[in-house]
């Protein structure tokens, strides 16, 4: 159990997908509230555009975390970056919002005195995302419709006294795994790190918490909030850790 408010160098979160039914954004507020820090990195699928356009699930509570985001933005105390993700599209057309005033880009480079990480959403190494969108779109129309079985099939198993188990999760992770042994996605992260002459990389979109080396590089990802609740949190000694809402708030 950490002691709150949790204070950090940097606190790195992506994967929110406002706009979507399942976006944990109540969630999200209770996290930040919790946590003081001088640098968010907000990693991209923040805002669901490809959602939005299909007209589903913008909340108040969805307005409270980008009023919030705002904020963070405006204040001269806090660094905000905020970085591009494939379902990050098209905003101007779907919220009545001025989206240039998050000045949002495409990749950065994080500095610490132990080494850079390279910052990117993940969606440029993923082939199906990138050569066949509609396969991605479809795929993410079937995740959303999994989500809805999953809330209802978790009813039954508590009322049986069964724990809490995400079909969703557990096809999206299969899917996951399978497009990602075919398509090398840790192999073209490692390859990019070391392009950008970076000891580490640190995504998002796969929608899996990670912590590891892979060929002597540092990959991080920050998970999501819709099933994970998971971001990266850098503490004063340039130390990364995965953060779970469950850490924080019991």
């Amino acid at each position: 159990m950490y002691k709150l408010p949790l204070q950090l160098k940097t606190l790195i979160l992506s994967d929110i997908h406002l706009g979507t039914p399942f976006c944990k954004a109540e969630e999200v507020l209770i996290f930040l509230e919790n946590c003081e820090f001088k640098k968010l990195i907000l990693n991209g699928d923040i805002i669901d555009g490809w959602s939005l356009k299909r007209k589903g699930g913008w909340k108040e509570s969805h307005a409270e975390v980008l009023n919030k985001i705002l904020s963070y933005i405006e204040d001269e105390k806090t660094d905000v970056l905020f970085l591009k993700g494939n379902h990050d599209e098209e905003l101007e057309d779907v919220l009545d919002f001025p989206i240039n005033k998050l000045n949002i880009i495409h990749e950065s480079i994080h500095k610490t005195t132990k080494g850079d990480y390279l910052i990117t959403h993940g969606d440029r190494f993923d082939t199906i995302n990138q050569n066949h969108k509609w396969v991605a779109i479809l795929g993410d129309i079937a995740y959303q419709f999994m989500m809805g079985v999953n809330k209802i099939y978790n009813r039954y198993r508590s009322w049986r006294g069964k724990p809490y188990y995400s079909i969703s999760k557990a096809a999206k992770s299969l899917v996951k795994s399978i497009v990602s042994s075919a398509d090398q996605f840790e192999d073209k992260l490692v390859e990019a790190a070391i392009k950008a002459d970076c000891k580490g990389i640190i995504c998002g979109h796969i929608h899996t918490a990670i912590d590891k080396q892979i060929k002597g590089i540092h990959y991080l990802n920050s998970g999501d909030w819709v099933e994970s609740l998971t971001a990266i949190a850098e503490f004063e000694n340039e130390e990364f850790e995965i953060l779970r809402y469950s850490d924080l708030i019991q």
